[in-house]
């Protein structure tokens, strides 16, 4: 089957990467440089959670294309983050034909070096964005779907994370290969939402529509930023369903209060507590009649945690590791990850508010999501 696979796909492939020749028509005479890089992918969905009933198939396999854009020095943070290169991502994976069927996953992304020497290079890249799956659980007459609990929803969050060491052919072409991770879920807007992780690898090719050392870098004095303490708060909102299929969304709270300090002008340490008020725990309470009087203050967590955050401009890379001190009643595991993007509307270095974004957040048990949320934060 993955031969098969793939002798579908390669023609594909190849004809997306090729027409990444039309981009210098586009780029001519400016000073980024763009390209495109097509991957082949093939691992295996392996189960993160015992909940996780359905087969898993002997392998899974797909596509993927980014458009690139290779940052040349223009903005200080540029420089800061050693000329990272950003992309916008879009991902084929066909998982089975009975089970979870086929997937589309759009995608920003962003890629960092780990270490470079002569034509050899090893990097990073992450991404998040939204995913469109072919197959979800359906318990009802006609389908009577009882092998997929993974996804409960068409449209989920779509996550990638890999890895590649990659080797320059000449100035535009690039030939790669590496480990790579995606998640498919819901993120508990409807059951069951424990998600489809797909791990394996890849091998690829990047072709950029300009020679990346024909042309003289622009040069750049980066200013020296200091390493300052921030009070931060944060408010948002997520939506999850109840604790049975089919239930309604409804609202979690979210606000967060933290300290943080950045450094090398780039990162950010944050530390801090946050709490959740869980409408759906409450609902659950009062239809089964259990603490008659207690249900809000049975229906909130409290967490401490600490953070990072890799600075790109106004773009923040946001990781954070919390241990819960409160549950609610339906206790969830005590660890929980939280991942994604803050924006920033504002960033100053003097002011009373130094900083105001926009969050945009997936929270985790280990590997099963529990809701996306959506909030804003302030820096003071």
């Amino acid at each position: 089957m993955p031969l098969a696979f793939f002798k579908k796909c390669l023609p594909i492939a190849l004809l997306l990467l090729l027409s990444g020749n039309m981009l210098s028509l586009f780029a001519q005479n400016r000073a980024s440089i763009f390209g495109v890089e097509s991957n082949m992918m093939g691992g295996k969905i392996f189960k993160h959670t015992k909940k996780f009933t359905g087969p898993s198939p002997d392998f899974s396999g797909g596509m993927e294309v980014n458009l690139l854009w290779k940052t040349r020095g223009k903005a200080d943070w540029q420089w800061r983050r050693n000329l990272p290169t950003v992309g916008l991502g879009l991902c084929y994976t066909y998982y089975d034909q009975e089970n979870y069927g086929q997937s589309i996953g759009l995608y920003p992304n962003l890629e960092w070096p780990i270490y470079a020497k002569n034509n050899w290079e090893w990097t990073v890249r992450m991404g998040m964005g939204l995913g469109y799956i072919s197959k979800q659980n359906r318990p009802y007459a006609p389908y009577w779907d009882t092998l997929n609990n993974a996804i409960g929803a068409r449209i989920n969050n779509f996550s990638l994370c890999s890895s590649e060491l990659r080797y320059r052919i000449n100035q535009q072409w690039d030939i790669q290969a590496g480990l790579s991770f995606t998640h498919m879920s819901s993120a508990k807007f409807r059951l069951p939402n424990l998600g489809i992780n797909l791990l394996g690898g890849h091998v690829g090719i990047r072709y950029f529509t300009q020679k990346r050392g024909d042309r003289r870098m622009i040069q750049m004095t980066v200013p020296k930023l200091k390493n300052r303490w921030l009070l931060q708060a944060r408010q948002g909102i997520a939506l999850t369903t109840g604790e049975s299929i089919g239930s309604a969304a409804t609202p979690v709270f979210i606000g967060s209060l933290s300290m943080s300090k950045r450094y090398w002008g780039k990162n950010k340490i944050v530390s801090g507590v946050d709490y959740g008020y869980h409408q759906s725990v409450y609902d659950f309470m009062r239809i089964q009649a259990i603490n008659h009087g207690q249900e809000r203050a049975s229906a909130w967590n409290l967490g401490l945690f600490v953070g990072h955050e890799f600075l790109y401009g106004r773009v923040g890379l946001y990781m954070q590791l919390g241990a819960y001190v409160k549950q609610t009643i339906l206790p969830k595991a005590p660890i929980y990850q939280r991942l994604g993007m803050n924006w920033y509307i504002r960033q100053q270095e003097k002011g009373l508010v130094k900083e105001f974004y926009i969050s945009t957040l997936l929270k985790t048990h280990y590997a099963t999501a529990e809701f996306a949320e959506l909030g804003v934060g302030i820096g003071l």
